[in-house]
């Protein structure tokens, strides 16, 4: 009845008005485990990868629950914090009626020298024998220790020359944490004239010096783009502050693992050339970006940065380690500043470049983990320590990861003139029962060349007439036993997995290379005009190297295919 008595629009009986906002609704409970988990840390947008870590680790997973509830704490929507949590491989989303995964995970490296070694008959070994609601095994991409093939992390340990057996042992003891090997301590360090330099430089140095010192010495980026290292501080300098320094550790190409060979023995090295670097450009912070598979480094630089801040010889704070969470393509120096940033790393148009508008739209200087040790290693033993070495018309020095089929596995450092007959050499030789093939000369990216081009030597520019590159010296060797079309297939696959999606012809040119590539015969002309379309219009590095497998398999093994 209406008020007045009359018929009207007022209807007698409940009404239907809601309680709650419509959509999903918040869990206190979940926010509260979520507050607690964060503590007193900033509730800043640029840490939301490290906020999503903490949860990971704390439960697991990503439950709903307390992916709306960080989203509340961090003022931030839903769709942002899912947007980033799902871009990234190392994060587990359970959405409401989704069952959490086991609380055990494994995960099966299937890249080029694993899946040599017999990656997928372990996995499949590994998927009959295990209990699937207590393990889940998922097959991986490279983890950076080509050198011990095949290779599985179960939880964060890192089983080298894995077998059932041992993955079993490992179960049995509960072993499913990083190994942190021994390694020069900053007190080593010291003792060692460590910092010397460094503290010099800070009295009273000129940048400029210590810059003509690098280019004198010939160091050029050895992350894969071989860019003189020291131009880029000019380039950094000359836009006003506050600038930063960006170490990029997301050593993600298959075959590479020189920086993590190195910083599991001297992560002062890297750290005093950082610092260095720093000094030189004004850096107001130092972000250190390092790859989530490499749990044991990560270690080992929370350890040392505190010894730095307690020591004096930085601020609290000022040294800022980034954690990655499994996206190759945050190796590419954008993509990783937009993770930085708590983004999905996706690649920036350039220009303007990260010299200009880097972190936080500020002048950036990024350089690569050995790049920094050079840097170091220079300023304390001149740059002779690289320009005195030659071989073949070319001077300095390369560390070459160097794995699959050679007696001995590991990182080489040899001279830049260095062939992959000088290479295979300092290895050991070939593997016992096999014939030396082919080689891949810069991982994956560089695609395969034969063995009878095994006269080039392994330096920045000596390759490109060759249509390859040296990149960052990732060489893996195949033998009379081994299959270069099945080699380049399972290279497309992990550029396949690996794209950022953002471009059309990186996201659907993958996909349909390695559909085409499955054929009993390739379609050469249709993967041709493939390749040029892929190269041509690609964004970023990943969608513009991933047909140089194609390419070259079809010019120097077309037997195969």
């Amino acid at each position: 009845m209406a008020a007045d008595g009359q018929s009207g629009v007022w209807k007698s009986g409940k009404g239907k008005g809601r309680h709650t906002p419509k959509g999903r609704q918040l869990d206190d409970a979940a926010w509260a485990e979520v507050k607690a988990i964060l503590g007193d840390r900033p509730r800043r947008r640029d840490l939301l990868i490290e906020f999503l870590h903490l949860i990971q680790d704390a439960y697991g997973y990503l439950s709903a629950a307390h992916m709306y509830a960080l989203a509340e704490e961090m003022r931030l929507s839903q769709a942002e914090v899912y947007e980033v949590a799902s871009f990234y491989a190392h994060f587990d989303i359970v959405k409401e009626d989704d069952t959490p995964p086991p609380a055990l995970t494994i995960r099966v490296c299937d890249s080029l020298s694993c899946e040599l070694a017999g990656a997928q008959q372990l996995k499949a070994a590994l998927e009959d024998g295990l209990n699937p609601a207590q393990v889940r095994v998922l097959r991986a991409p490279c983890m950076g220790r080509c050198d011990t093939a095949p290779m599985l992390e179960i939880g964060h340990n890192h089983i080298d020359h894995a077998t059932v057996d041992k993955v079993q042992a490992a179960i049995a003891a509960n072993d499913t944490h990083a190994h942190v090997p021994e390694y020069q301590t900053y007190a080593a360090y010291i003792a060692d004239g460590g910092y010397r330099v460094l503290s010099e430089l800070r009295d009273g140095g000129d940048w400029e010096a210590v810059q003509d010192k690098l280019l004198s010495s010939g160091l050029r980026g050895l992350g894969g783009a071989g860019f003189p290292s020291g131009k880029k501080w000019g380039f950094v300098r000359a836009n006003p502050g506050p600038r930063y320094l960006a170490v990029n550790g997301d050593e993600g190409e298959p075959g590479t693992f020189k920086d993590r060979f190195y910083l599991e023995r001297t992560p002062h090295l890297m750290l005093e050339g950082m610092l260095i670097a720093a000094w030189a450009v004004e850096a107001d912070t130092c972000f250190i970006y390092m790859r989530d598979e490499y749990p044991a480094v990560l270690e080992i630089l929370r350890r040392e940065i505190a010894a730095l801040e307690d020591a004096g010889i930085v601020a609290p704070g000022y040294i800022d380690l980034r954690r990655g969470a499994g996206a190759y393509i945050c190796g590419e120096e954008s993509a990783m500043i937009e993770s930085i940033e708590g983004k999905r790393g996706i690649p920036r148009h350039r220009p303007p470049f990260v010299a200009q508008v880097g972190i936080f739209d500020r002048p950036t200087l990024v350089h690569n983990v050995e790049t920094l040790l050079w840097v170091a290693r220079v300023c304390r033993e001149g740059p002779e320590v690289l320009h005195r070495n030659e071989l073949n018309g070319r001077k300095g020095l390369r560390s070459y990861s160097v794995s699959g089929r050679v007696a001995n596995p590991g990182v080489y450092l040899l001279e830049a003139g260095s062939t992959i007959t000088d290479v295979i050499g300092a290895a050991g030789g070939m593997a016992d029962g096999h014939m030396f093939k082919a080689y891949q000369p810069g991982g994956p990216s560089s695609g395969l060349l034969p063995a009878s081009m095994n006269d080039i030597p392994l330096d920045f520019d000596t390759l490109q007439p060759h249509g390859t590159f040296i990149g960052s010296a990732a060489v893996v060797v195949l033998s009379d036993q081994d299959s270069a079309r099945s080699a380049a297939l399972n290279m497309l696959r992990f550029f396949e997995d690996e794209s950022c999606g953002q471009c059309t012809p990186c996201r659907v040119g993958c996909e349909k290379a390695v559909k085409l590539m499955q054929a009993d015969h390739w379609d050469q002309p249709l993967l041709t005009e493939l390749c040029a379309a892929m190269a041509d219009a690609s964004i970023c590095g990943l969608g513009q190297a991933a047909p140089n497998p194609i390419k070259l398999v079809m010019q120097h093994f077309s037997d195969e295919i």
